[in-house]
């Protein structure tokens, strides 16, 4: 079976065929189809040796937005690629020329439903930034507020539609033809990265962002996110509070010497560990050029487009699974993952448990220049997938954003280690966690589980008992003792029927207790009493039975294994 080609898409076939013959590993790079290949036969520019990461990035930038964020996409995705491809995938940034500004005044007008000297006091003809997707251009409001407003590029949506249809035919031709496709189904990675690209040009979920992360950081002095100006925000064009700042990649090195670097180092960290493992809501793609050195000498968090969420049962399981790997407890960081991950068919947990703590005991020798936190947890999502181990997206996620902190707070402090910052910040972390779990809202939504499992539990229990009935129960054993278990069973019957004479015993002595006797104890019916004692001596004896069995038995178990 060969693709069936669509004529509109010949371009970006023929852009991804050349991109997977120039970086495909060699089971990728075999399964492409002979018609698409002979697509590909031109030589590609460039001095770059093919299939090293840096070049397969610098190809991506060339290629348009959509091929950029597919890029993004995969540097999460330790499962599918390399350690170095991943960090250089991680580090892509759009590099495009602005577009013109009578544009940029065209898309504002449409979707503002105003004249542009109308709505804005000033507005710079010069972006202060251009990407793939928007423009940023400097204003000033009719109240004098001084805003950046996030323009939409034109034609960016056709564009990325395009280019999405383009790479789904050719992830559904990738599963059918090749084994890689069938073990990762990219056609599950292409619709997730569907999703996350039409999010990202929806910029009213950008100002929604930036008004969440904004609220979850107020305990933070020196973090800003710029506030979005709602009545001027549509899904192409945003407009929110203009933070002048520097890079940190472009800060100067005598402006490092003036600014408290540590300090702001690690209220950074600390400000992503609790968006991570408290709120369960954080900016994704944090590197260097969307942190700004702000004039007031604070940290300013800029495009908002890529977020991620972690549910509360999840955040638990992260962050025993981060305080397990700064503390250096390889095994216990292996369950965790495990926890967080899906077994496959080929799981092999021994090798697992293996690896990563050869891994976290590497990470916990090492200094700071070998090796970051987030650098090793990409490395374990790795080890995972070689393991037979499905990665959680939200293991690989968190890899990758903890990666640009670590890039950041070095640039920022050169000595700062982001263990330590996790140590000291663990208690605080653990505290806010449990009192999170005791509010009122996890209490109410916990009262409603109790109550359904009490409205259900007789109707389950009522199942339960026609079906003993019915003698449908199977019990399913690979290897067992007969005699053990038909013993244990015998006790089983023994103490569930001694439970039930006590039970009709109770039951009796209460029914007695109405009737008027001559013959009293305690000044109650005697019979009654009798009952009643001889219920709570039976009692008495079946759980010192109980106790005594049980001991003796782990005595010999013990013995046994000595």
């Amino acid at each position: 079976m060969t693709l069936s080609l669509r004529p509109k898409h010949l371009r970006r076939y023929k852009d991804l065929v050349r991109l997977l013959i120039k970086h495909g590993r060699s089971g990728l790079q075999g399964a492409v189809d002979p018609d698409l290949a002979r697509l590909a036969e031109e030589p590609t520019a460039g001095g770059v040796a093919e299939g090293e990461p840096e070049a397969l990035a610098a190809d991506l930038e060339a290629m348009g937005p959509t091929f950029v964020k597919l890029g993004q996409i995969l540097s999460s995705r330790s499962d599918l690629l390399p350690q170095p491809y991943l960090e250089a995938l991680a580090r892509l940034q759009d590099r495009v020329e602005p577009f013109p500004f009578e544009e940029a005044e065209q898309v504002i007008a449409d979707e503002l439903g105003v004249r542009v000297s109308k709505a804005f006091a000033e507005l710079d003809a010069e972006p202060l930034a251009a990407a793939s997707l928007a423009q940023v251009h400097r204003a000033r409001l009719r109240d004098g507020r001084e805003v950046a407003i996030k323009v939409q590029r034109p034609g960016i949506r056709r564009t990325i539609r395009e280019d999405l249809e383009a790479f789904g035919e050719i992830a559904a031709f990738l599963d059918q033809h090749t084994e890689a496709g069938r073990r990762y189904i990219f056609r599950d990675i292409m619709e997730e990265f569907r999703r996350a690209l039409l999010r990202e040009l929806d910029f009213r979920l950008e100002a929604h962002n930036l008004t969440r992360l904004g609220e979850s950081l107020r305990g933070f002095e020196r973090i800003v996110v710029p506030e979005p100006v709602a009545d001027y925000s549509t899904s192409r064009v945003l407009t929110m509070d203009l933070i002048r700042g520097v890079k940190i990649t472009e800060l100067p090195a005598v402006a490092r010497s003036e600014i408290d670097g540590q300090g702001l180092a690690e209220e950074l960290a600390e400000a992503y560990m609790d968006g991570i493992l408290l709120e369960g809501f954080f900016h994704a793609d944090p590197h260097p050029g969307n942190v700004l050195l702000t004039e007031d000498r604070r940290l300013a968090l800029v495009d908002l487009g890529l977020v991620a969420r972690v549910d509360s049962r999840l955040q638990e399981r992260l962050l025993k699974l981060v305080l397990a790997v700064a503390d250096g407890r390889g095994e216990d960081a292996a369950d965790f993952a495990i926890e967080v991950g899906t077994r496959l068919e080929d799981f092999d947990q021994d090798r697992f448990v293996r690896r990563v703590t050869d891994l976290v005991g590497m990470f916990h020798g090492s200094s700071l220049a070998e090796l970051s936190l987030g650098r090793t947890l990409l490395e374990l999502s790795r080890r995972s997938a070689e393991a037979g181990l499905r990665p959680a997206p939200e293991l690989t996620m968190l890899g990758k954003t903890l990666l640009h902190v670590d890039e950041i707070s070095r640039a920022l402090d050169p000595g700062f280690k982001p263990t330590r910052a996790i140590r000291d910040h663990a208690e605080s972390l653990i505290r806010r966690h449990m009192l999170k779990s005791l509010s009122p809202k996890r209490a109410l939504a916990t009262l409603l589980e109790v109550n359904e499992l009490v409205q259900e539990l007789p109707a389950r229990l009522n199942r339960l008992f026609e079906a003993v009935l019915r003698n449908e129960i199977e019990i399913k054993l690979d290897v067992f003792d007969e005699r053990l278990l038909m013993s244990n069973l015998q006790k089983i019957a023994n103490r569930t029927a001694l439970g039930l004479i006590l039970a009709a015993l109770i039951v009796g002595a209460a029914l007695m207790m109405r009737v008027e006797t001559p013959f009293t104890l305690f000044g109650y019916p005697g019979i009654a009493m009798l009952l009643f004692l001889a219920a709570a001596a039976g009692g008495v004896g079946l759980a010192g039975s109980i106790v005594y069995n049980d001991h003796w038995r782990a005595q010999r178990m013990a013995r046994h294994r000595r």
